[in-house]
């Protein structure tokens, strides 16, 4: 996934769930999105945590 296109799903599902958004960079260099609440990977790969409470 893109650089732009995952940032664009983050905010969506962020302000869809309401929960925190976490994109990370995979094993093999792609981009993924997924609920903070559910990440176990390495903190190394977070590429930025969207949360839409945060003022």
């Amino acid at each position: 996934m893109s650089s732009t296109y995952a940032y664009a799903f983050a905010l969506s599902l962020a302000s869809t769930l309401m929960v925190a958004i976490i994109i990370f960079r995979a094993g093999d260099g792609t981009l993924s999105v997924t609920p903070a609440a559910e990440f176990d990977g390495d903190e190394a790969s977070i590429l930025r945590e969207i949360d839409p409470f945060a003022p």
